[in-house]
Formats: structure tokens, sequence, C-alpha cells
């Protein structure tokens, strides 16, 4: 892992999905998540705030980059309920089948190099009848939005971490072997719309 990927990218990465709008869009999934607890790219722990207590089990937080693990330290050690990391990526997730009674995915499948195999293992522990909550960006609606998203991505996949600003987040649900049981989608205020369309809810 280079320098930017180890000691800077986790700063920008906490910086940009730490936004006050961002935030606001974690709120409305997190507090839904309840018994063990899958979270798919838990990087700095910014969710960590967010889950209700006396409903969490337990949370695995599957985060494979060591700097954006050193960076959740502080909010990882005031956490009221047992969290245990998984150092990982998304497509390796070391659980058995049926283990998670709710998988989190936030602002995270943008970035998974092989996402068809990440949603395929998170249907593979969640338990029958569990949730996937989600709150991801991703392809937007407008054409001309569109076109900028699919000029800007490859440059912005170099510096974001394998960010992709381009990507069908419900379709790649669906594709995974999700159904999606409730969707919602906008552009997140005060932020650009090349990077702003996002989608939420939850999928079985």
């Amino acid at each position: 892992m280079s320098f930017y990927d180890d000691r800077i990218l986790p700063h920008l990465i906490n910086f940009a999905c730490g936004t006050k709008p961002v935030l606001k869009q974690r709120e409305k999934i997190v507090p839904q998540a309840e018994g063990r607890i899958l979270e798919i790219g838990m990087g700095s722990g910014l969710n960590i705030p967010f889950y209700q207590p006396e409903k969490v089990d337990k949370v695995w937080g599957l985060e494979p980059s060591e700097g954006m693990r050193e960076k959740a330290r502080p909010r990882v050690e005031a956490a009221p309920f047992e969290l245990e990391w998984l150092d990982l990526p998304g497509e390796e997730i070391p659980l058995d089948d049926n283990s998670a009674d709710t998988v989190v995915l936030t602002y995270t499948l943008c970035t998974i190099p092989d996402w068809l195999k990440a949603v395929q293992q998170m249907r593979r522990v969640l338990k029958p009848g569990g949730k996937l909550l989600f709150s991801e960006h991703g392809k937007a609606p407008d054409e001309a939005v569109r076109r900028w998203q699919n000029r800007i991505n490859p440059y912005w996949n170099k510096i974001a971490g394998g960010c992709h600003l381009n990507r069908d987040i419900p379709l790649m649900l669906q594709e995974g072997g999700f159904q999606l049981k409730e969707l919602e989608t906008l552009y997140v205020p005060k932020t650009p719309k090349t990077m702003g369309f996002t989608y939420w809810g939850f999928a079985i």
C-alpha cells in the first residue's frame, strides 16, 4: 500500500464521507440495524454513533485499510457495544453462512473492485429474513450529469481510492441476488451533482 493510500487518503475519505449532508443520510439508515450486524467498509467509523446500542448484539466492521482502521480507533474505543474488525476486502467476508441479522452498506459499494462477488458474499452471510440497509452514491438520472460522471470517473477513480461515480447501485444489488423493498433517491445538498446522487433504503 502506498503512502498516499495509507496516510493521506483516509483523511480525505473521512472528510468527504463525514460532511453534514452525508451524515444526515447515514442517520436515516444506520439506526435501523439490529442484532448481529456486518458493516461493509466501516472506514473511519462514521456510522458508529448512529447505531442504537439497545438493538445491537455485535458489530463486525469489515475494513481492509489499516489507515482507515487507525483513523477509526477513537470511535471504536468509545463504542457502547462489541465491535470486531475484519481486515479483509468485501469480496472475502470471513463469516459463516447466515451469520448476520443486518448488513450495513454506506458509501462503500462504489469502491469494491469485484462488486458482484462482494454483493453475493453479503447475501451469503445474511440470515433469511435479514435486511441489507444501504445508502450509496452513484449513477445520476439526468443525462447531462451522467455524461460528466463518465468523463470524470477515470480520473476520480485514481485519486479517490477506487471510487466510481457512475455505478447503478440498485441494479448491482439486484444482480447480486437481493430484492429491493424500499428505495429512495436524491441529489445530496451542497454536493456536486456528479458526486451527490444518492440511493438509500433496504433489500432482502
